[in-house]
Parts: structure tokens; C-alpha cells; sequence
């Protein structure tokens, strides 16, 4: 059996999905579903069981599970604006740690999920401790937990993966809300005011011109499997394109794709702003100094563990989101 906990989430669905799609069934869901709507995340999905996430961690604590294969540990609190460090630390970091340590007892690989949150305002993403400051007790419960398989590494009984996902965005992500990718807010956007807003220029970056790493979901699921495949590999990664592409890049391949789909041809970015299909808002007062304006992963290490395939851009990761979400009709 292998458990995916946050497994009716956004990326961990998606890991279901691509579980699915190499046959394995014989799959453990753990998640809270106490609001329900994110239970058509697994409609399409095959498990064999789903366990509510305190029922699991008492069971881990007992040590009752079976024979597992593997774990990917997806679930936790995303929310970077969270403030209670109370409950994003138990959340977060505590679970984290006491599935390391029943993994570890129980010799059983652990793939777990880390943020590039960990960076803070960057400007260097490479996974050293010297980049490493992160601006909101989100990103300290996540470098909190890396400390840890830093300090084991040495001396692990199984083999573990912790990977800093950068900004990830694809489909089963609409349950997330406001913490939901900009492609996901363009598309919603687009379909209910026929433009997309996007922040105007500041801190030296032309309006829409702040550059972030954008992967597409279906990437990260296969960096994931990579390391299953690979047991002998344990550390902590980046998981980001190493792209760094701006704002722009998303509302226009989103506005082309969702045209395309009504048989309207593409428009140039300066075509879409004379339209006014995109248009820009005055940068807020109140992120000024607390923005991410610039973020790239840096894969040197990802790499060097052999992962070798390419990583889509955004031009062709958000066409492939906009098309699936149109043919689901969830849009």
C-alpha cells in the first residue's frame, strides 16, 4: 500500500492520479474532508481506503498501519498568512516529524512537501542554509522540519525526500481559494469580467513584469515518482522550472487559450492591454517590502540526483491547465 496524505488536495490528487496511471490501485488517502467539496478531487481517482488525518496520526502513533510501500506526505496548512504558530507548527512540522519517525522505525521511504517559502525574499533559491529565511511562520514550519532531515541524513534507515515546491499550478486546485495560483485567478477572471487584473509596475518591475517560477502540477508529480524510482537518492530539492518567467507570461497564455477555445485568435500582450484584456492595478501599499517580486529555483542539486526531464514553461503548462479545466467543465 502507499499513503498520500492531503491526497484529496491539489498535488496530492494529482499524485493519485499519476499512481493511477502506473497502476497502482492499492492506495491510502488521508485528508480532512470536514468541508466536503474537495471529494471531487477523487471521483476520478482509484483507492483502496481514506482515513480522516486525526484517525491516521493515531494510528501512526500505535503504529497500526499494515505493510506500506511508501509514503507522500502532501498534507498541511498552505495558507502563508496564517498567524496562529501554535497550530501551523503542530500542523505542519510536529505531524511531519512523527511520520519520520515511525517511517524510520518502520524502514519506509518518505517523500514529503517542503516550500520555497523556506527562501523568504530570496534573491538565491539553492538548498543551503545560508539562503534560507523565511517570512512567515508557513515557511519556518516547513525549514523547521528540513533542520531535521539535515541532521539524519547520515544516519537514515530509509530512504527521505523533502521537496521545496516552488509555485505550482494546474488542475484540482480550486478548493484552495484565495491560495490558488494566478493561473487559476486569471482564468476565473477572464470568464466572469472578460480581462484579467494583474499589479502594475514597482520595485523596478514593469506593470504585470514581477517573474516568479511557475511548474505545472504534472511536473511535480513526476518529480516525485523520479524518487520513488530511486531509493538510493535522500536530501532535500528544489522542485521549480529554473525559469523565472513574469506575471505576463500567465494572463496571456491564459487569455489566448481560453480564445482558442471559442475559435478567437491569439493576441500579442500589447494587443491585450489596448483591448483592455489585461489591466493592471496600482501595486498594493500594503505588500510593498513583504513580495516575492523574483523566483527561480535553482536545480543543480535536482540535477544531480538524475532527474533529467524537461519542465514545462508556462506557455505550454498553462494551455494544458486552461484546456483541462474547459473539457472538465469546472470553469
Amino acid at each position: 500500500m502507499i499513503v498520500v496524505t492531503g491526497g484529496a488536495g491539489f498535488i496530492g490528487s494529482n499524485l493519485v492520479r499519476g499512481l493511477n496511471l502506473r497502476g497502482y490501485t492499492d492506495i491510502l488517502v488521508v485528508d480532512d474532508l470536514t468541508e466536503g467539496d474537495k471529494f471531487v478531487n477523487l471521483v476520478d481517482g482509484k483507492i483502496a481506503d481514506y482515513l480522516h488525518k486525526d484517525d491516521f496520526r493515531e494510528r501512526v502513533a500505535r503504529g497500526q498501519l499494515g505493510k506500506i510501500e511508501a509514503v507522500f506526505h502532501q498534507g498541511a496548512c498552505s495558507d502563508t498568512t496564517e498567524r496562529d504558530g501554535r497550530y501551523m507548527l503542530d500542523n505542519n512540522y510536529r505531524v511531519t516529524l512523527e511520520l519520520f519517525n515511525f517511517c524510520q522505525a518502520e524502514k519506509i521511504p518518505l517523500l514529503y512537501a517542503s516550500s520555497a517559502a523556506v527562501y523568504g525574499a530570496g534573491p538565491v533559491y539553492a538548498e543551503d542554509a545560508l539562503y534560507e529565511s523565511p517570512l512567515n511562520v508557513y515557511g519556518y514550519s516547513k525549514y523547521l522540519f528540513d533542520q531535521v532531515l539535515r541532521r539524519h541524513l547520515k544516519t537514515l534507515t530509509a530512504p527521505v525526500v523533502g521537496l521545496r515546491y516552488f509555485n505550482v499550478y494546474g488542475p484540482n486546485e480550486q478548493h484552495k481559494g484565495r491560495m490558488a495560483s494566478v493561473a487559476f485567478h486569471n482564468m476565473n477572471q477572464f470568464k466572469a469580467e472578460g480581462h484579467v487584473r494583474l499589479f502594475g509596475g514597482w520595485d523596478g518591475y514593469v506593470n504585470g513584469g514581477q517573474l516568479r517560477d511557475f511548474i505545472y502540477v504534472d511536473d511535480v508529480v513526476d518529480v516525485n515518482l523520479f524518487f520513488l524510482d530511486n531509493p538510493s537518492k535522500s536530501g532535500i530539492f528544489n522542485c521549480g522550472t529554473g525559469r523565472a518567467q513574469p506575471f505576463n507570461d500567465v494572463a496571456r497564455t491564459v487569455v489566448n487559450a481560453m480564445r482558442g477555445h471559442n475559435h478567437k485568435p491569439a493576441l500579442s500582450l500589447q494587443e491585450m492591454v489596448a483591448q483592455q484584456l489585461i489591466r493592471y492595478i496600482p501595486f498594493p501599499d500594503d505588500l510593498k517590502g513583504r513580495y516575492q517580486s523574483h523566483t527561480e529555483a535553482d536545480l543543480s542539486q535536482l540535477r544531480a540526483a538524475g532527474y533529467e526531464q524537461p519542465l514545462r514553461d508556462v506557455q505550454t503548462g498553462v494551455t494544458a491547465y486552461v484546456t483541462t479545466v474547459l473539457e472538465q467543465g469546472r470553469i
